[in-house]
């Protein structure tokens, strides 16, 4: 897992102190008396006060946004700097190996010449190649080179082989660093091989080396309860005996192991429930053995039973925490969807959100309320952008509105029997959206069962998909708050929207995971979030058009509340990504970073 040091530099945030989601008595103050600085690239638009807005610095987007911008490509160009070294520090410690260990041998000459070589090489002591890596992003790789001989004035051809049927060949002198790139199309293991030849006498000398790009693809996984602390499953008690988590405890989940799920995953799907809650608060999840980040991946209040989806790095160990930042106990459960792994699985493709089912209309299954205790399918291949074979896994948005009792969805693929786990849960009346992602059947669906004993209207909106033929692969990163409008001068405005740029470094993003917070709002509404059509230059030069808010939802609140949702946000052509408050009163929006998709 790349660090989010490394990370922050690549994408444009600038890092600052930040606190989880907890309801504010003051909308728009922050709960403690440290600000962080404004976050690199980011910015509201407000209608009427022109396509440059007023960012929550305080500055338009030509001054804040820009210089912060520009920061953070400063320290991208240093980490760069910083990696090459390594490999060049990595290389020259080879050589040097490789050469003490032929002049151990007490002169005896290690290098071969071929026929006709001239009497200065066959008389050399030592001809030695060494290499050195760094792996950047999700495909590349950068490598450093370096010959260490006793030859008088070597000239050096090195001959890269990548491991994937692409060569490729430089010159340099003896002594000196040669530095390739290269970007793999497919993730995992990769065998490089460099030849050194000197030009004049034909001596060559040859090294290889296994490496394995950062980045990840997903694997479906049947839905499967990791943890519940009501019954002690997974919490290692030995006894179906549940105990809550205390306040500010933590519950550990062990990922690697369980439900046949393999070493080397670096980061997992798991729906996460908070329940039986004895007082508000929120839950952090992140992986076992880092240090406990300021974000939140749910956020409930007394007597809630709320869910998220959260992608979270897996620890070394295999074990994922999860901290009940509450000052009352909480019962805690989590079911798995499917995992990550630094090999050859399912890339991600992302699709311009659409719906596929509406109960109300009687889009992609029959009007009317889906009844209680019953189950309907749902076509997912060939549907709403997506192709019509090879999907594994879908990304969806599935909301709940209008029930008549308590209860929960479930959302599982076709072929297979309901399992015992939970996607979205709702009370009598709420409207509640949670993001799911889902194996899809071997016949292009998944099914939807209602397990409450009372009739509810339920809407799913594709916001993408797994496939064996996706080329993005997933970079997890420590988690880290991006955005926070407590901290800035005001809320989110009804009907406005706030834009975050980022800045790359060359990485070609499909998508960023984030999970995007809403609270104190001062009305009832929903979020949706987008691809901006507009560059950050466009907002730098006062040539931005106001976007259109796209049909989609995110997630939906009411008054004072405090609601939270994972969103796969399609970073679109310009890097530029949309947050829009579709309510008409104002509400404070919090976005935290958990990984991106990078395409090869």
């Amino acid at each position: 897992m790349i660090s989010a040091a490394v990370v922050a530099a690549a994408v444009g945030f600038v890092p600052a102190t930040a606190q989880a989601a907890v309801p504010t008595a003051d909308p728009g103050r922050a709960t403690t008396a440290t600000f962080p600085a404004h976050e690199a690239g980011s910015a509201t638009y407000a209608p009427g006060q022109g396509a440059s807005g007023q960012g929550a610095s305080g500055q338009g987007a030509s001054g804040q946004g820009a210089s912060a911008t520009y920061a953070s490509t400063k320290d991208a160009s240093a980490q760069d700097a910083s990696a090459r070294k390594a490999a060049e520090e990595a290389a020259a410690k080879e050589v040097a190996a490789k050469v003490a260990a032929t002049k151990a041998e007490l002169g005896v000459p290690r290098a071969t010449a071929e026929a006709g070589a001239s009497a200065r090489a066959q008389q050399s002591e030592y001809f030695e190649v060494g290499m050195g890596t760094t792996t950047s992003y999700a495909h590349s790789i950068g490598l450093a080179t370096s010959v260490s001989t006793d030859l008088t004035n070597s000239y050096v051809r090195f001959d890269v082989d990548w491991g994937d049927g692409i060569t490729g060949e430089d010159f340099g002198k003896a002594e000196a660093f040669v530095y390739f790139k290269h970007k793999y199309a497919e993730v995992g293991a990769h065998k490089i091989t460099i030849t050194a030849t000197d030009l004049l006498t034909k001596v060559t000398s040859t090294t290889t080396k296994d490496i394995v790009v950062d980045g990840s693809e997903f694997t479906p996984h049947a839905p499967t309860r990791l943890l519940d602390t009501r019954d002690g499953t997974g919490t290692g008690t030995g006894t179906s005996a549940g105990r809550p988590v205390a306040p500010y405890g933590t519950a550990r989940v062990k990922v690697v192991g369980t439900a046949g799920i393999p070493a080397g995953v670096t980061a997992v799907a798991l729906n996460l429930t908070a329940t039986n809650t004895s007082a508000g608060g929120h839950i952090i999840a992140y992986a076992s053995g880092k240090e406990q980040p300021t974000t939140s991946n749910v956020n409930f209040a007394a007597g809630q039973t709320v869910p998220n989806l959260a992608i979270v790095p897996v620890g070394e160990d295999g074990y994922v925490e999860l901290a009940n930042r509450s000052v009352g106990s909480v019962d805690l459960i989590a079911d798995v969807t499917g995992y990550f792994t630094r090999s050859a699985a399912g890339g991600y493709t992302s699709v311009k959100p659409s719906r596929l089912v509406d109960t109300r209309e009687g889009l992609g299954t029959a009007k009317g309320q889906a009844a209680a205790q019953s189950t309907f399918g749902i076509q997912i291949a060939g549907q709403g952008g997506l192709p019509a074979k090879g999907v594994t896994a879908v990304a969806l948005n599935v909301t709940v509105t209008d029930p008549k009792g308590s209860g929960h969805l479930t959302v599982f693929p076709s072929g297979q029997q309901a399992p015992s786990t939970s996607s979205v849960n709702f009370t009598a009346g709420q409207t509640v959206a949670n993001a799911v992602i889902v194996p899809v059947g071997p016949d292009g669906r998944i099914n939807v069962r209602n397990g409450a004993w009372s009739p509810t209207d339920v809407i799913v909106d594709v916001t993408g998909y797994y496939s064996a033929d996706g080329k993005a692969a997933y970079l997890p990163v420590e988690p880290r708050r991006t955005y926070d409008s407590r901290t800035s001068a005001w809320p989110l405005a009804g009907q406005e929207y706030h834009y975050e740029t980022l800045w790359t470094s060359g990485m070609a993003l499909e998508a960023l995971v984030l999970n995007t917070t809403v609270t104190n709002p001062q009305g009832s509404g929903h979020l949706s979030v987008a691809p901006d059509p507009n560059t950050l230059d466009d907002y730098i030069a006062g040539k931005a058009v106001r976007p259109t808010p796209p049909d989609s939802s995110v997630l939906n609140w009411t008054k004072d509340a405090t609601v939270a949702n994972l969103v796969q946000a399609s970073t679109g052509t310009t890097n530029v990504v949309d947050f829009w408050n579709r309510g008409w009163q104002s509400t404070d929006l919090i976005v935290d970073l958990y990984g991106m998709y990078e395409r090869n």
